[in-house]
């Protein structure tokens, strides 16, 4: 069956000259509509492939391996491959720390190194992505194959407004639109003034497709409003996000859809995996995420034991690369939220999807008075009541021993008695206690460039008893 399947081999590389017949749906039409259960043992085999080169080559999966008696070539079956350990965040900072810059993970000789990126280091020691010119050439070309599903054609204008530094998404959208032969305008963002001018640039290229995060899309369209300009105008067709949880909220696709006129696709993975958009919907089902099986293969996970949970229930997304020959992750652990399922999509594609997206992190989800609460849960109820004014913080207290969530939200003049009655009424009924709201005037919080930071918790400052 792995014969059948377009440019299927490890390590792999693809033809930079292709390009799909312009009026087909697909970019590898076999690969993308096979029966699933033919692709996935072409991918258990592939696998073995990893595993082997990773074992071979790093001393990381060597050492870690080897400390539990795992044998690499008895892997053939899928209850075997739930077996391999996962791999944490904790695991790849101390490799880094021990074996500075890019750690004992890396898989390739230093010259063949292509691009180094990062993170902030906002949460912990920064972690640095280091290359290879093969897998960036092949993320490349993964990225194209993906805005091909989403509608993107060469010729195509792509602006690209997200962060050109350590952040890794613009430069996955820039390269993979790149590679599909469209224009490219890598405008960035972040600095001040940046979006009034984004406005005008908008207006003035019109472009086909736009990238950046939700909550940056939507400063945009506040900003193009302030400007007198009609976001509408822009003439933008699709626009692509990823970055935070929010383009598969319903309120926030639908406030985004409404005040642009353009189709809203999710994507997202973990910057370690690729850019993004492993996970990401296509023109013919726009809705949550499909998971591209055969560029990264995705679990959902329960969170204590890293097994396999079934199709239409919750759990943790766990990755693997398929490709990446300089530092392939092997059941990366994302402490990110989402629930799957495995059926028909809109688009002919026989993935499995996320229906909701990535709807949040297991580390943000708030833990109060025996609840669960997702802060996109409290953005997708005030989103849907009239008169709110664009932003709200959410602030969790202790007092004594009583813990106390409160919502801070902006609400539009003549608007706050009811916005609040509503907030609290709604907020209730999908919080499942009772969350206190306050209004306060239109501005009252700054608005994002980039990544919305919209909960405080301040029991983390409080002394417990």
């Amino acid at each position: 069956m792995s014969d059948q399947m377009e440019e299927w081999h490890f390590p792999a590389g693809y033809d930079q000259s292709y390009l799909p017949d312009p009026d087909s749906p697909y970019w590898f039409p076999h690969r993308e509509t096979m029966d699933p259960a033919e692709r996935d043992a072409a991918v258990l085999v592939r696998l073995q492939e990893v595993l082997r080169y990773a074992y071979t080559t790093s001393p990381f999966y060597r050492r870690k391996y080897d400390a539990i008696g795992l044998d690499v070539g008895d892997v053939t079956t899928w209850e075997a491959f739930e077996q391999v350990p996962v791999v944490t965040k904790q695991e790849l900072r101390e490799s880094q720390e021990n074996a500075p810059p890019f750690g004992d993970y890396v898989c390739v000789d230093d010259a063949e190194l292509h691009h180094i990126h990062g993170t902030s280091g906002t949460t912990g020691t920064p972690t640095a992505f280091a290359m290879g010119r093969r897998d960036w050439e092949v993320i490349a070309d993964n990225h194209a194959r993906i805005l091909w599903g989403m509608g993107v054609r060469p010729g195509d204008t792509v602006f690209v407004s997200a962060l050109f530094s350590l952040y890794l998404g613009s430069w996955g959208a820039m390269s993979g639109a790149e590679r599909l032969r469209c224009k490219v305008f890598p405008y960035g963002a972040g600095a001040s003034g940046m979006t009034a001018r984004a406005v005008q640039w908008l207006a003035r290229t019109r472009p086909r497709a736009f990238y950046s995060t939700p909550s940056y899309a939507l400063r945009l369209a506040e900003v193009a409003e302030q400007e007198k300009i009609d976001p509408r105008e822009f003439g933008i067709d699709v626009m692509f996000f990823s970055g935070e949880p929010g383009a598969s909220v319903p309120t926030v696709r639908k406030a985004i859809a409404d005040a642009f006129g353009a189709r809203v696709v999710d994507c997202g993975t973990m910057a370690e995996m690729t850019p993004f958009m492993s996970a990401s919907a296509t023109a013919g089902s726009p809705d949550g995420m499909l998971l591209w099986q055969d560029i990264v293969w995705h679990e959902v996970c329960d969170p204590g034991t890293f097994r396999t949970v079934p199709y239409g229930d919750e759990g943790t997304p766990v990755y693997t690369h398929l490709e990446r020959t300089s530092q392939p992750m092997i059941r990366l652990a994302s402490n990110d939220l989402t629930r799957w399922e495995l059926g028909t999509n809109g688009c002919g594609r026989t993935y499995p999807r996320l229906p909701a997206g990535v709807y949040g992190r297991i580390d943000d989800m708030i833990h109060i008075r025996g609840e669960n609460v997702y802060p996109t849960e409290i953005d997708n109820v005030l989103r849907s009541i009239e008169g709110y004014a664009g932003e709200h913080r959410v602030v969790v207290t202790r007092t004594g021993s009583m813990d106390e969530i409160v919502v801070r939200a902006e609400a539009a003049p003549g608007h706050a008695a009811a916005f609040e009655t509503e907030a609290a009424r709604g907020l209730h009924r999908v919080v499942g206690l009772r969350v206190g709201v306050e209004v306060v005037a239109p501005d009252t919080f700054e608005r994002s460039e980039h990544k919305a930071r919209r909960v405080l918790d301040d029991r983390e400052h409080v002394q417990r008893p």
